[in-house]
């Protein structure tokens, strides 16, 4: 008889470079139909105004750093510059800027030694790699898509310690 083992998915959604008011008057229908069935919502900086986590935290429990744009109100909200966080067994790093494109994989295995995921933001642009036993994830913009073909967020699954699924979902 073999073992059954329950799976206990947690459900993460990964916002980026929200930048309300101006770009961001509320989520809208696509972006909130994630945020229902969000266990956990990871905003990787650039929010503008505390309006914007109140919202998401009427969703689920929101962790936040702060983005080149956030100011004072953002950090008094909760937003370090960085931060590590354990997520079902997995650890999860969040900065908001990462950096150039070149040597960012060694870069992020240095600030985030102890990571499996290392979640920012700034570029607007989706990102999923891995390397060096490190994922990077950068969920893109939900408003401010810049030259992308749409705005985005990001999904995670995460069951014990394990990534089970990481997606970059169009919401525009």
């Amino acid at each position: 008889m073999g073992l059954d083992r329950t799976v206990n998915i947690v459900n993460v959604v990964v916002l980026a470079d929200t930048h309300a008011p101006r770009r961001w008057k509320g989520a809208s229908p696509r972006v909130a139909q994630h945020l229902r069935d969000a266990d956990v919502i990871l905003h990787a900086g650039d929010v503008c105004i505390p309006d914007v986590l109140d919202e998401l935290a009427g969703y689920a429990p929101v962790l936040v750093v702060r983005g080149n744009n956030d100011g004072p109100d953002i950090a008094a909200w909760g937003a370090p510059d960085q931060l590590i966080t354990d997520i079902d067994g997995l650890t999860v790093g969040m900065v908001h800027d990462s950096g150039a494109a070149t040597g960012r994989l060694p870069r992020m295995r240095r600030l985030f030694p102890a990571c499996d995921l290392v979640v920012f933001g700034h570029s607007h642009i989706p990102m999923d790699v891995s390397g060096d036993g490190l994922r990077l994830f950068n969920p893109g913009s939900p408003t401010d898509r810049r030259r992308q073909p749409h705005g985005t967020v990001g999904v995670l699954e995460v069951d014990g310690g394990r990534l089970l699924d990481a997606r970059i979902v169009p919401v525009t």
